[in-house]
């Protein structure tokens, strides 16, 4: 399957979390939710994913968490601020970076329409 018809099935599952939910809740609820949905749909999906950093010549296993990771590539970034920062775009693409992945999400919850709290990002250095 594409990476733009999982992307779209991603984001078809988070606005009906946030239809059911509405704004204003914690993370770690809409990210259950998301969870729960994307697995209906028969994704393979994990939550929070240690992503390690490599620093010269050690490894530091607790370096980030990334929310979701759907089939192994297409990274979930989960928010519920005012309005995304370009700290929250850096978070992402450096998830993407460190783990090689394709394709990241970045989804803010606590916005009036879901449509806009979405960001989808490439990773260029595949």
């Amino acid at each position: 399957m594409s990476y733009n018809k999982i992307t779209e099935n991603i984001i078809g599952c988070a606005i009906e979390v946030h239809r059911n939910l509405g704004p204003g809740l914690l993370e770690s609820a809409y990210q259950e939710c998301l969870l729960y949905e994307l697995k209906k749909l028969g994704y393979s999906v994990k939550k929070e994913i240690i992503q390690p950093i490599t620093y010269k010549d050690i490894t530091l296993d607790h370096g980030y968490r990334i929310d979701l990771l759907v089939e192994n590539q297409i990274v979930i970034e989960l928010k519920t601020v005012e309005k995304f920062t370009e700290v929250h775009s850096a978070q992402i693409l450096t998830y993407m970076k460190l783990g090689d992945y394709p394709i990241g999400l970045l989804l803010n919850f606590k916005t009036k329409l879901l449509k806009n709290g979405i960001k989808r990002f490439i990773n260029t250095n595949e």
